[in-house]
């Protein structure tokens, strides 16, 4: 066997484990409007379409600053920026939405077109776009208004798990659009971020310019921890490149690493091969940023008395909870569950279950720093699952503010005679709560 030979089938081997460890998981990738125009686009389309058919579930999502600065520079439109975001006013508008439309076709085209000269030829790659955001505008930010730009308010995971589960490509535009009808333009990372948390994907990768984040001596670092890439972001900004692409990217993958993506990487579009090498190697070639263990849900303990009542309070003097006293938590605090991260409380949830096979789910409270980052998804899953193992068949809760927010997640407005009897003699109403209930 020739040395070729050996080091294919070693890395074959190698790679094997890897292979089962991605199928049927789902990634979402970040190609910016650089790795579109340079000469290894068409090796990334390849590298994407070979893990569709090892059965790895992509969402790709795509950038196009450089091209819309182009456009804009033929049309003498100014590109102003604000906060790293462009303002896109209404001249502008119309040209971005002509070059966003223009990539997404020459992206679909090149999975088709450059299969051709490949080993793949005549393996059906499914393509599919649609309005998978809703956007909401940025509005005005000091004195600054930024027109059509808007953010991320809504990502269909249904219809995203849908395509998904068909094994296609879903391509995802840096666009979303509005309830009202309204289009907006979108900041790809931030488009990225957020289907990687309301997906749960398995990872999210970007790709950049550089290999991944360098270190003061231009070495690549190919692993951190948040709180480590969010100190090197700082040094980052300090010399300057806070606007670079990398910087963007990275602090991407801090967001999404805070909010429950296990892992996030940053490879280069310019290395052929960087995506499959990251994926199927033992030590990768880019940088990889992994979550520490700092946060924990579990059952509230009587230690956690100060923290509920200091993560509360605000949420009382607004009218949104109940106000309760020291000595009322401290005889219910076994009915409390909490999120606990670097020993301060970030959220916590009870549960009272009632005769009839029917609970209650009060007090559920999220840091103002977690609210956007799914706790409040996860208190509500891990409260139903205490009730269903409880042998409850219907979770309800009393909310003045956040009627919208339940309705969300299943619950369903009910009369006040379905609740237990008990809990109808304690109904407050002068409060007037909204009662909600959902069928578990």
């Amino acid at each position: 066997m020739s040395l070729q030979d050996n080091q294919l089938v070693r890395w074959f081997r190698q790679s094997a484990p890897y292979v089962n460890a991605h199928r049927d998981k789902t990634i979402v990738l970040t190609l910016s409007g650089e790795a579109i125009a340079h000469a290894n686009f068409i090796n990334i389309v390849n590298d994407i379409a070979l893990l569709n058919i090892l059965g790895i579930r992509i969402v790709l999502v795509f950038g196009a600053r450089p091209q819309i600065n182009t456009i804009l520079a033929q049309h003498n439109c100014e590109s102003v920026f604000h906060k790293r975001q462009r303002v896109t006013d209404e001249q502008a508008f119309p040209l971005i939405k002509q070059v966003i439309g223009r990539l997404q076709y020459e992206i679909t085209a090149a999975f088709s077109m450059g299969l051709v000269n490949t080993q793949m030829h005549g393996v059906k790659i499914n393509i599919v776009s649609g309005n998978f955001i809703t956007a909401q505008p940025m509005g005005i930010d000091e004195g600054i208004d930024f027109c059509h730009t808007g953010r991320v308010r809504r990502v269909d995971t249904d219809a995203l798990e849908y395509q998904l589960a068909q094994n296609a490509i879903t391509v995802i535009p840096p666009l979303g659009y509005s309830v009202t009808g309204e289009s907006f333009n979108l900041s790809a990372e931030e488009v990225a971020t957020n289907i990687a948390i309301k997906l749960n994907a398995h990872k999210l990768i970007s790709f950049c310019s550089a290999q991944g984040v360098l270190d003061y001596n231009g070495n690549l670092i190919s692993e951190m921890f948040p709180e480590q890439a969010q100190e090197r972001l700082a040094e980052i900004d300090a010399q300057g490149g806070i606007n670079s692409g990398t910087a963007s990217y990275l602090r991407a993958a801090i967001n999404a690493s805070l909010a429950g993506v296990p892992r996030c990487h940053l490879v280069s579009y310019k290395t052929d091969g960087s995506l499959l090498q990251e994926l199927f190697s033992r030590d990768g070639v880019g940088t990889q940023i992994v979550r520490q263990s700092a946060e924990q849900t579990r059952p509230a303990k009587i230690e956690d008395v100060a923290g509920i009542m200091l993560l509360t309070q605000p949420l009382v003097d607004q009218g949104m909870l109940v106000q309760r006293t020291r000595e009322q938590l401290l005889k219910d605090i076994e009915h409390f569950t909490v999120v606990e991260r670097d020993g301060t409380i970030i959220g916590c949830a009870s549960l009272y279950c009632f005769s009839g096979n029917i609970a209650e789910m009060a007090s559920v409270a999220t840091h103002p720093e977690y609210r956007r980052l799914s706790r409040g998804d996860l208190l509500v899953k891990e409260i139903e699952r205490q009730a269903k193992l409880q042998g409850m068949n219907n979770l309800f809760v009393l909310t003045t503010h956040s009627i919208h927010w339940f309705r969300e997640r299943g619950f369903e407005p009910v009369a006040l005679e379905q609740l237990p009897v008990e809990k109808q003699e304690l109904y407050n109403l002068q409060r007037r709560s909204k009662i909600l209930m959902k069928r578990l």
